[in-house]
């Protein structure tokens, strides 16, 4: 497994928290701070996936 698929995983994690955070607080700068977070994630998780699957190829 490719650092960046855990790393992207990890991303997407403390982006969910930091969402549901502004969530519940009101905070909207929080929430969408937490977004952003998730969609680096995702990114850097496809690129992690990518990179295995040329590594597998």
């Amino acid at each position: 497994m490719d650092k960046d698929r855990i790393k992207g995983t990890a991303k997407q994690a403390e982006g969910a928290v930091k969402e549901q955070a502004g969530k519940l607080a009101g905070n909207t700068s929080l929430e969408a701070e937490g977004k952003l977070r998730k969609a680096e994630g995702t990114v850097q998780k496809a690129y992690g996936g990518a990179r295995d699957a040329l590594r597998d190829v």
